[in-house]
């Protein structure tokens, strides 16, 4: 038996809701104009390619630190395809990972992307059930 997570997830009136989070910090979703929103929030499904970032990078930072890799920079551009029959949902998404230094390990860093993909981040695993992932390392050297 896992974990249970709970969050409650209430309407504000019109099309925005506010959602709360195991932090104890909350964010607001709204719909954007052309759905009867008023733009004042995140949009769902753009929300689950934060998560999908934020998973990873996590893990990619805790690795950094562990490995004292030095890093001037570090973030990831996700770029995915929305399916244009409803349900709308997400096909292919590529994660990039953008390190920037002037002292770059790569072998290091690919290493701890390896690992958050393969052992740490379940949200790529998430990914991985609905969607074609990929992801793609770029390294620039400062």
């Amino acid at each position: 038996m896992g974990t249970t997570n709970h969050i409650t997830t209430k309407w504000l009136g019109n099309m925005a809701f506010e959602s709360n989070n195991p932090s104890g910090q909350s964010i607001r979703i709204d719909a954007g104009p052309e759905n009867g929103g008023e733009g004042n929030g995140l949009r769902p499904k753009a929300l689950m390619l934060s998560s999908l970032a934020g998973c990873s990078g996590l893990d990619v930072a805790s690795l950094i630190k562990k490995m004292k890799l030095e890093v001037d920079e570090f973030r990831m551009e996700t770029i995915a395809n929305l399916t244009d029959e409803h349900p709308k949902y997400y096909d292919s998404v590529v994660l990039e990972y953008h390190f920037y230094g002037s002292n770059l390990k790569e072998g290091k860093l690919q290493k701890a992307i390896d690992l958050s993909l393969e052992k740490y981040c379940g949200v790529s695993e998430m990914f991985r059930r609905f969607a074609d992932f990929k992801t793609k390392t770029i390294f620039h050297h400062t």
